[in-house]
């Protein structure tokens, strides 16, 4: 039976400092950059096993195991263990928070050693392609030069593509699930809406709240609320909460506080979500998504990619209107237009976008038998 990794530990290294600086697709110099990662599985003795997991935009490095209570486990821990289809039997996997994030990576929360302060809005901005310059200097840093896989979902996904448009050489598979190389406008509408929420808190005190007590969290719950709602399905909610009340007689409730159950829901999912992140990095890491577009010279990109022997496995979700198939094709067929090895799947699943958080047998059969192949 498929296993755990059992208790894991996120660790953090300097990549970057005063002396070799990461240099920014903006231009920008940033030092030094701390990255928090955890590793799950062996690595070989030839370094050639390794997987790389890239997170999505409110991510972090703990993908799989726990930190001591097996009843919180990573958020990728149905597919990363023994046994499962990122095996640990058999897979070194690596997983780290992203540049700009807030859990353990450097971001807009970190002080900034050039006065003392926290960023906050003066973190410069960074890229997809940036993200990937971190990935590759922490692989640098572990022994790892070329990786027997990358696999992210969402932004994740973003990144997997990016990294096999510069590096081609690092990969020998790419894998991307629910993954679009182009926000729709009504995307970037939704990102709008979110960043909207958070800029006009009052507490938002452009961008600098840190010390003073009183964070935008009323701005960054109703991102949350709404950034969710683009995550799940019309189908999915009417199963999971149809019209059903939760104010104790299931007659109307009165004022409005929340009287649904599906209420009760986002604000829980609201609440849940002040824990654990920070609303300068829910801007930055959401606009970095709302500005890639690698495709944008088609042309060029299909020339970066010929030759390119990454075998790649594009996954999309028959519910997921955040990013659709049509997102999925797209990649597709500019991969196959380079001539790159490509395979296209589209799950079944009545969860929409979150489809690729959750333990599906068919999706996970397709990634496994994947990897299998390599």
């Amino acid at each position: 039976m498929p296993g755990s990794v059992g208790q894991v530990t996120t660790r953090r290294v300097v990549l970057f400092t005063g002396d070799d600086p990461l240099l920014l697709d903006s231009g920008a110099a940033l030092a030094p950059v701390e990255v928090a990662y955890e590793t799950y599985g062996s690595l070989d003795e030839t370094a050639s096993n390794a997987v790389f997991v890239c997170h999505a935009l409110t991510g972090d490095a703990h993908a799989a195991g726990h930190h001591g209570n097996p009843a919180r486990a990573g958020w990728w821990d149905n597919l990363i263990g023994p046994g499962k289809p990122l095996d640990t039997d058999r897979f070194h996997v690596v997983c780290a928070n992203l540049l700009g994030g807030c859990q353990g990576t450097t971001g807009p929360s970190t002080i900034n050693p050039a006065d003392g302060r926290p960023y906050g809005l003066r973190f410069p901005h960074f890229t997809v392609a940036d993200l990937v310059k971190v990935h590759r200097a922490l692989l640098a840093r572990l022994g790892i030069r070329r990786l027997a896989a990358a696999i992210g979902g969402s932004l994740g996904g973003m990144q997997v593509l990016q990294w096999a448009l510069d590096h081609p050489d690092d990969l020998d598979a790419a894998i991307l699930v629910c993954a679009s190389a182009r926000l729709s406008a009504q995307n970037i509408a939704f990102s709008a809406v979110a960043r909207a929420s958070i800029v006009r808190d009052e507490h938002f005190q452009n961008g600098d709240y840190y010390d003073t007590g009183r964070r935008p969290d009323v701005g960054l719950s109703v991102a949350r609320m709404l950034g969710h709602l683009t995550y799940v399905s019309h189908t999915s909610l009417e199963q999971k909460f149809g019209r059903r009340r939760s104010n104790g007689n299931g007659g109307p409730g009165h004022g409005f506080d929340a009287d649904y159950d599906v209420e009760h829901y986002l604000h829980h999912q609201a609440s849940s979500f002040l824990e654990r992140f920070d609303a300068n990095s829910y801007l930055y890491l959401s606009r970095v998504m709302d500005h890639y577009d690698p495709f944008a010279d088609l042309a060029a990109a299909q020339q970066r990619l010929r030759g390119c022997d990454t075998r790649f496995l594009v996954v999309s979700f028959d519910s997921d209107w955040r990013f659709s198939t049509a997102d999925a094709l797209e990649i597709t067929d500019t991969l196959e237009t380079a001539g790159v090895a490509v395979e296209q799947r589209e799950i079944a699943s009545p969860h929409g976008h979150d489809s690729f958080l959750l333990p599906l047998p068919a999706y996970h059969a397709t990634i496994g038998a994947f990897l299998t192949a390599a």
